[in-house]
């Protein structure tokens, strides 16, 4: 074999530590978690993570190691530091293991949800499908009503409770639950409308499974956020939860420095290393600097192209709900961020989602723990935990930039942004149209105005704008590629006030438009397309109608 045949591989997107291991996949070595959880002695443990930070990859690691099956795993182990534990060693492959992972349970609505929960459940039964014939009638019966996917809500919530047991009965082993991205159908709850059906679900499912389970050994959750005991983990007692601020774990999630510098050096990418500090490094984990792993990884496989490669892995649907709910003093410390700086917080490391509408702070501590935020000079002051928030590096910098300047006006517009917004729902058309041809023009002097689209920048600018006003309107949007313009809706949720219909059309030069014609064939595409048909409908009697024409970075309102 080669010596090129040899080289380790780099495991973008491979998760399963078996794999990563057999298949001479490079890794950095975290087997010290298994010890610093044997140390514990925490009979549940809670590690809140953000996305792709080797979550996934240190339980399948811990399963692995202690999961008790025919064909010896302690191979997997050999040469890493957990090796030169005797007394973790002998733990190995002594204990039945349920895991479990959610992170693909995001849908759309309760029913799809239930239906991928219930696919997981009946999966991890079906790994144990041996059990069936080792039980006795009832349990023989209920076990492969749930494997078969035929039992009903009850059976599928106390499934956990009820696996565990079995597997003790058989192994005469108490066992060991490993439960992946826990909140993510949570998180999908809560933006689609099914919080109250998950958070009752996952209340029990959770509850039974690790509160008072006479077969539990112990178990370890990872997730996001740490939902709020009052939500699902009520009445469990001996949850011990380790979030980004606490040094338990610290080391275990997350690159450290040396573990980049290896990977660099090993893949003769070690000439970036400033470069890649500067883009990747500033997470603050306890006491610990770490960097986010995907982007490492990620870097190495695309031989050393520096790119934002955490910040493209999701849509950030969660994190842009709650920005079109933030306060206007939000906005002023987002800009403050946004620019480099920081702003000092209170830390509220327990999240209870329907607080979300109510208090910036909730907001503030998603983006820590969601990675869009580090932390710095963790204090505590008459009784509550603070530090200074910012943002953690250049990668994570480019997200503000881009995706959250879709909803925030930048720049010297933002003077009249909020006069501007005023003025609009408060039916004042004539200071409407002053502040929004200077916020246009201002504004879209940063964009590139003269590419084939444009009209995609005014869509975003514009949307970005309105967003702000999600608390008291629904934003309906509409585009007609091809042919220049496209419509807004505002509807308001309180029905005395004015619905407004905005029609946007891009001058055609070429037809001899000017901004003054192109703002009235807007007007009338909203006569013709009956679009006040559907405010109408919804009850409301006061509809303002404009249309508004754009060349270049110059606008045009018209009132109907």
């Amino acid at each position: 074999m080669t010596e090129q045949k040899k080289k380790k591989l780099i495991p973008i997107g491979i998760d399963d530590f078996e794999r990563i291991v057999e298949g001479n996949y490079y890794f950095a070595d975290k087997s010290l978690l298994i010890k610093e959880l044997l140390d514990s002695g925490a009979v549940v443990t809670l590690i809140p993570r953000p996305r792709r930070f080797g979550k996934t990859l240190n339980l399948s690691m811990l399963r692995y190691f202690f999961e008790k099956v025919n064909q010896s795993r302690c191979h997997l182990f050999d040469g890493l530091k957990i090796e030169q534990h005797a007394d973790c060693m002998k733990h190995q492959g002594q204990y039945p293991v349920i895991w479990l992972t959610f992170k693909d349970v995001k849908s759309k609505n309760w029913a799809e949800c239930y239906h991928l929960l219930r696919k997981q459940i009946s999966g991890e039964f079906a790994r144990h499908s041996w059990l069936g014939e080792n039980l006795f009638s009832p349990e023989r019966e209920q076990f492969e009503k749930i494997r078969m996917g035929e039992g009903d809500l009850a059976d599928y919530m106390h499934a956990l409770l009820d696996l565990s047991r079995y597997l003790e009965h058989v192994h005469k082993a108490k066992v060991m639950i490993l439960v992946d991205e826990y909140d993510a159908p949570i998180h999908a709850g809560y933006l689609n409308g099914y919080y109250n059906e998950i958070i009752d679900f996952m209340r029990v499912f959770m509850g039974a499974g690790l509160k008072g389970n006479n077969s539990l050994n112990f178990g370890v959750l990872t997730g996001i956020l740490r939902v709020a005991k009052e939500s699902i983990f009520s009445g469990i007692n001996n949850l011990r939860v380790c979030t980004l601020v606490q040094d338990s774990y610290a080391n275990q999630f997350g690159f450290l420095e040396a573990e980049v510098r290896a990977m660099l050096t090993y893949f003769e990418l070690e000439n970036k290393l400033d470069e890649v500090k500067r883009w990747y490094n500033g997470y603050q984990s306890g006491s610990y600097k770490v960097y986010n792993p995907w982007s490492i990884i990620n870097l190495a496989g695309n031989k050393g192209v520096i790119h934002a490669y955490w910040v493209n892995t999701s849509d950030n649907a969660l994190i842009k709900d709650l920005l079109k709910r933030c306060t206007p003093e939000m906005k002023e410390d987002l800009e403050v961020i946004v620019k480099g700086g920081k702003v000092t917080k209170a830390i509220q490391e327990n999240i209870i989602m329907l607080d979300i509408e109510k208090n910036d702070a909730v907001l503030w501590n998603f983006l820590l723990f969601s990675g869009y935020l580090t932390f710095e000079n963790y204090r505590l002051i008459e009784d509550i935990n603070y530090a200074e928030l910012l943002i953690p590096n250049v990668e994570v910098g480019t997200t503000y930039k881009t995706s959250f300047s879709t909803w925030f006006a930048e720049g010297s517009g933002m003077r009249n942004y909020t006069k501007m917004l005023e003025s609009l729902v408060a039916g004042e058309m004539e200071p409407f149209q002053d502040y929004f041809m200077k916020f246009t023009r201002e504004t879209l002097s940063t964009f590139d105005m003269h590419g084939d689209e444009p009209e995609r920048f005014y869509h975003a600018l514009v949307l970005g704008m309105l967003a702000t006003l999600a608390s008291t309107h629904e934003v309906r949007s509409n585009r007609e590629s091809g042919y220049g313009r496209y419509d807004v809706s505002l509807i308001p949720k309180d029905l005395s006030k004015s619905g407004i219909i905005l029609e946007f059309k891009k001058v055609n030069i070429k037809r001899k438009e000017t901004l003054k014609t192109a703002a009235q064939n807007a007007l009338k595409q909203i006569e013709e397309r009956d679009y006040e048909t559907e405010l109408r409908a919804r009850g409301l009697n006061k509809i303002i109608k404009l249309g508004i024409a754009f060349l270049g970075k110059e606008s045009l309102v018209l009132i109907g």
